[in-house]
């Protein structure tokens, strides 16, 4: 009995850079797969990955926004939301 699961092929267009620099790629295959899942696991919650707040999310971000801040982390250089109301030491 096979503990494989089953694989399902998926195509994707690519321009003729992308095609190019992908041929350099030793597997493709797991690069694209890799690069995806990083993409998947680590896209913004708010958009869920598209970029784009729909004019329902722009209303509830204003109103988050308006408690809230963006900053640079002094010791890491990362930006993230800071609470006015009770702001986090670094997680470092």
């Amino acid at each position: 009995m096979s503990t494989h699961k089953k694989q399902t092929i998926i195509t994707f267009k690519a321009d003729a850079a992308l095609a190019e620099a992908l041929q350099t790629v030793p597997n493709r295959s797991e690069f694209i797969r890799s690069a995806i899942l990083t993409a998947l696991e680590n896209g913004c919650p708010l958009c869920q990955g598209t970029g784009i707040l729909t004019p329902e999310q722009q209303k509830h971000w204003a109103r988050f926004i308006a408690s809230h801040s963006l900053e640079k982390c002094t010791e890491c250089q990362a930006v993230h939301l800071v609470c006015e109301a009770a702001p986090e030491p670094h997680g470092h």
